[in-house]
């Protein structure tokens, strides 16, 4: 047995994936007038998505705002207007438009074993939370799945002002779940994000964020695979 009190679950790539409907990048143009291509739409979800590193050159203002985008919900939404307008997308109200569908909690996709994994946990008496960095609730993800009661605790990076991988923001998550490091087992997609979780005695278990219709049971198997469940 691991000893695991509690468990904490990373968001997106984890629990949910956001998985954009096509029809948002309908007749999206470049500053050329040229329709954005599969490729290029490709490489704009990739670099809304992606956890880590800079997604687009980025110094000044606009590096400070990037490096702030999970503790606000303001300079979240400078920070991907920023990546939107140097990603191909030339209008300004198209930015705004796709920031908002990029926002929506409702637009995320639960994975399938998500909801089994939660009750598992729960069955098997742990503490759950959901720590992620990001810059709006998304509680309202896990109410329309019918699944926020089976959380204990949101800890969410814009309301702490902490983001992974700064040890402060894991430490708010365990110290929330009232567990010492060492009892909590943290699962994410990123080594490095989610992994520096380990700097302060939690157990990792790392899953790929796969589309979901390509990752039916990842979740569990990684939970399992680390004792936790």
């Amino acid at each position: 047995m691991t000893g695991y009190e509690g468990v904490l679950f990373d968001f997106s790539g984890t629990l949910f994936r956001l998985e954009p409907d096509p029809a948002w990048f309908a007749g999206l143009t470049d500053d050329r007038g040229r329709v954005l291509d599969d490729a290029a739409q490709r490489e704009l979800l990739h670099r809304m998505t992606v956890p880590v590193g800079l997604p687009v050159p980025m110094e000044g203002a606009a590096l400070r705002t990037w490096h702030a985008r999970d503790l606000s919900s303001a300079d979240h939404r400078g920070a991907y207007l920023h990546v939107l307008e140097h990603s191909g997308v030339a209008d300004a109200s198209e930015r705004e438009r796709l920031y908002g569908e990029f926002s929506n909690p409702l637009n995320w996709t639960v994975y399938a074993d998500t909801a089994a994994v939660l009750r598992a946990a729960r069955d098997a008496g742990l503490k759950v939370g959901v720590l992620s960095n990001i810059g709006y609730d998304i509680r309202p993800a896990f109410e329309r799945e019918g699944i926020a009661g089976l959380v204990d605790e949101f800890v969410l990076s814009f309301e702490v002002g902490h983001a992974k991988p700064d040890l402060a923001v894991f430490r708010a998550a365990t110290a929330a779940l009232g567990l010492p490091p060492e009892k909590v087992l943290m699962v994410g997609d990123s080594a490095e994000a989610d992994g520096a979780s380990r700097d302060i005695g939690c157990g990792f278990a790392q899953v790929e964020p796969l589309p979901v219709a390509a990752r039916p049971d990842g979740l569990l198997a990684a939970v399992r695979s680390a004792g936790a469940i």
